[in-house]
């Protein structure tokens, strides 16, 4: 009973672990090279089924005696590279330290729980980088300054709308909106030389690029149901933002002009 207890409590704990992972935007073959690693520091080894929303996992020793197997839902945490950085470098301090699962859980627990960065440091930073791709695509001062404009009032919408649990699919489309419908004011107005270019560019911070790049990964890498999931899911949000554009350029008229 002894090695049956160990398995669940590590079991648990690489579940939570590489929900997290999941969760912060870490590629498949990633959370499976580092779950791996884990377990083996503990002398076991484990196989691991990879979905959407769940992961199943089974823990088990090197000769298949004893296992334990369970079914946990993904997290519902933000994108945050930070986080995806220290839970790597914790599969290897596992490995090398031969850290206890207590230890892990009291580090997991501190990566996970650490403050985000301030969320109008975010916005402010979003705002100026959208106006930088705005520059990138020949965009002049005017659109850049009416493209910081658009994105801070969209981020912001977003950041509120998420923090009040509205769905992804509709917070998108109030946001491209939003933005859209702002940076539309360069052609209402007849500011700046580039109009054009501000309202294409306006909602090009809601691009998701971090899932399409994991989805195309995951396919190559043989993770082809979670791959195409995430792909299609990535779809959506490029659709929703469609639909706001959309949304703009009928209130507007401006696709007649």
């Amino acid at each position: 009973m002894e090695i049956h207890n160990e398995l669940k409590e590590l079991s648990r704990f690489l579940a939570e672990y590489a929900t997290c992972l999941m969760a912060v935007g870490v590629q498949t073959s990633r959370i499976l090279r580092n779950t791996y690693r884990i377990a083996e520091s503990f002398g076991y080894q484990c196989d691991i089924t990879i979905f959407q929303k769940t992961i199943i996992m089974t823990l088990h020793d090197v000769d298949h005696t004893h296992s334990y197997s369970l079914v946990v839902q993904v997290k519902p945490l933000a994108l945050n590279f930070a986080i995806n950085s220290r839970l790597s470098a914790l599969s290897w301090q596992a490995y090398d330290e031969h850290l206890s699962l207590e230890e892990l859980r009291i580090r997991l627990q501190e990566i996970i729980s650490r403050p985000r960065e301030n969320k109008w440091l975010v916005i402010w930073l979003v705002a100026f980088a959208n106006a930088a791709f705005c520059r990138l695509f020949m965009g002049d001062l005017i659109s850049m300054g009416i493209v910081f404009v658009a994105t801070f009032c969209g981020f912001y919408l977003r950041t509120q709308l998420m923090e009040r649990h509205w769905n992804h699919l509709a917070v998108f489309i109030l946001s491209s909106f939003t933005a859209s419908f702002v940076a539309s004011s360069a052609y209402l107005f007849g500011w700046g030389d580039t109009p054009e270019v501000a309202v294409g560019t306006s909602v090009l911070y809601l691009i998701p690029g971090v899932p399409l790049i994991n989805s195309i990964m995951d396919i190559i890498d043989g993770h082809v149901l979670v791959g195409t999931s995430c792909f299609i899911n990535a779809c959506l949000l490029i659709i929703c933002i469609a639909i706001g554009l959309s949304a703009t350029f009928l209130i507007t008229g401006i696709s007649t002009l």
